[in-house]
């Protein structure tokens, strides 16, 4: 039975865009990005890769202020930024930020997709973007290719995270709570995969520190995972 949430897209944070983008066409197969113009507001250049019908981006800052550059200073380099979930009812999950008392720092709604970015504060670990798309197979965010329509992406998909807080059942509770399903422990189940909230020093240290990728063998090469960008990319078979 679907959840109706699924992780659709996840973000890296680097301050060098195109060494950290290069590194991930080359070892997670990857084909051309998209190079949204629209994050030139926040102060970001970004490169956005289609693995499957699921989303890798990275964000660069080109201006002081930013908060992809406070993470990075935080963290102390290139690290995770933010976890993107598609909903079946987005109207609902925005219904119950509300009722958390969540703060909301961005909002759009266009004829074919909305997102809602919640204060990483308040949800503790990563930016959290709730979003619809219209048609559901469709991704504005993932350039022309997707707008309004179903693109092709390399082969593979994004199967879940692992986010990194200093009390990890009380943070998973919380993002369950958001994401209207229910969390068994520190593990949360969404569409197709999971989140999965480890426990680190301290809240300075929190932070996305995984992804779960399904890749064909021929990028695998037998290997368990890879570190890019500060993030470890978690490989699994494709059967």
């Amino acid at each position: 039975m679907s959840i109706g949430v699924r992780l659709r897209q996840s973000v890296l944070a680097a301050a060098d865009l195109d060494a950290v983008a290069d590194r991930l066409r080359d070892e997670l197969g990857l084909g051309e990005p998209f190079h949204d113009p629209g994050d030139g507001a926040f102060g970001l250049r970004n490169s956005v890769f289609a693995l499957g019908d699921t989303f890798l981006e990275v964000v660069a800052p080109t201006q002081p202020g930013t908060t992809a550059g406070r993470y990075i200073e935080r963290r102390g380099g290139d690290c995770g930024y933010m976890l993107i979930f598609q909903f079946d009812d987005l109207e609902a999950a925005r219904t119950r930020v509300k009722e958390m008392g969540i703060r909301v720092v961005w909002q759009a709604d266009l004829p074919d997709i909305s997102g809602t970015h919640l204060h990483p504060v308040d949800m503790r670990g990563a930016i959290v973007s709730l979003d619809r798309a219209d048609p559901p197979g469709s991704w504005r965010w993932g350039g022309p290719a997707w707008t309004g329509r179903v693109g092709t992406g390399a082969p593979g998909r994004i199967l879940g995270a692992a986010i990194g807080v200093d009390d990890p059942d009380q943070v998973a509770d919380r993002w369950a709570a958001v994401l209207g399903v229910e969390a068994n422990g520190s593990v949360v189940q969404v569409d197709g995969g999971e989140l999965a909230f480890a426990p680190c020093p301290s809240r300075r240290d929190e932070g996305l520190t995984d992804i779960g990728v399904q890749v064909p063998e021929m990028i695998r090469r037998g290997r368990e995972s890879v570190e890019i960008g500060g993030v470890r990319f978690a490989f699994f078979d494709d059967a």
